[in-house]
């Protein structure tokens, strides 16, 4: 291998870690999306009777705190999955025997 295909190789794979850094940031975007998107749906089910030009304040009270509610349970969660994931064995040599 000559060093022109050698530093060619190198460029690709700065192409291929910044196109992967892109597709994890454009994932996250839409993962984020979709978490504001099922939290209105859920909020507005729940908290609207009926449609109208303004929020009354018992609906607007209900869109805090359901909102609310939500932020705190997916972050429990998240927290939840992180310890998971943490107190799993690492795995050994020895499994694969």
């Amino acid at each position: 291998m000559d060093s022109s295909s050698s530093s060619s190789t190198v460029g690709l794979g700065s192409v291929d870690w910044q196109l992967q850094h892109f597709m994890d940031v454009e994932t996250q975007k839409q993962r984020f999306q979709q978490l504001v998107h099922q939290m209105t749906k859920l909020c507005w089910e729940k908290c609207t009777d009926k449609p109208g030009p303004k929020l009354d304040s018992p609906a607007e009270a209900c869109f805090v705190n359901c909102i609310g509610r939500f932020i705190d349970t997916s972050q429990f969660n998240l927290n939840r999955l992180e310890q998971t994931q943490k107190s799993k064995p690492v795995f050994s040599e020895s499994c694969s025997d």
